[in-house]
């Protein structure tokens, strides 16, 4: 009897979590290392499992540039030190050729001056790290529509290999923060440029559930905090 009713439990998540237009929850529980794929940068790793770079690089000794390989094993648990500044962002080695930081980060501020909207809509998803799990805001827009970076920073991740994101950015804006925009229809910018406070970076697209809108996230130490905490009052609402 406990058994049929853990079954149904577990269908009853599987099918509500199948509805939500959420980036699904992603744990190592179950397997303490990950596999670098193509595409992959350790932000990108570190921000699939909600860890801080800085650790998973120090768990790793990766140090600068922060090269990783495809199919590298990359613990993501273990004993952590407190890392060094970081200097950089992360590059895949494609067979045979090393690829170098497009752009230093070592010159970001310690602390993020002011936070912009990165789209001009209503918010219709909030922030929750209980059912339904939320670790952003949703901002409901049009196709086609331009985000922008909340904040001045570096681009440290543009593609598409976080299953449930769509086409993201990530921006690390310094060596705490980082945020996150998904759902997008295209991408504007590439893995190390610099972008300032309202320069465009890719086009509003649609959700897994074909709702026009961005996921858009706030990371601090690779924690999610809530976007509504940083984001200036709007008139209106």
């Amino acid at each position: 009897m406990k058994i049929r009713i853990r079954l149904a439990l577990l269908t009853l998540v599987l099918v509500l979590g199948g509805c939500s237009g959420l980036p699904p929850v992603y744990s190592p529980i179950g397997g303490q290392t990950y596999k670098v794929k193509k595409g992959d940068t350790l932000y990108s790793i570190a921000f699939r499992y909600g860890l801080d770079y800085k650790s998973v690089a120090r768990i790793n000794g990766i140090a600068y540039p922060y090269v990783i390989y495809p199919n590298q094993v990359i613990r993501l648990r273990g004993s952590v030190r407190q890392p060094e500044k970081d200097s950089g962002p992360v590059a895949v080695k494609p067979a045979g050729k090393v690829v170098k930081p497009a752009a230093d980060t070592s010159n970001l501020p310690a602390q993020v001056g002011s936070w912009r909207w990165p789209l001009e809509g209503r918010v219709i998803q909030g922030f929750s790290l209980k059912n339904p799990i939320n670790k952003g805001i949703d901002i409901a827009g049009q196709r086609g529509d331009k985000v922008v970076a909340a904040a001045d920073g570096v681009v440290v991740y543009a593609g598409g290999n976080l299953r449930g994101y769509g086409k993201l950015v990530i921006i690390k804006h310094s060596d705490n923060y980082l945020s996150a925009y998904g759902n997008n229809r295209s991408l504007l910018v590439k893995e190390g440029d610099k972008v300032r406070a309202g320069k465009t970076i890719a086009r509003v697209g649609s959700s897994a559930s074909d709702q026009e809108m961005l996921h858009f996230e706030i990371r601090r130490d690779g924690k999610p905090e809530d976007p509504m905490k940083y984001l200036p009052p709007r008139s209106g609402g």
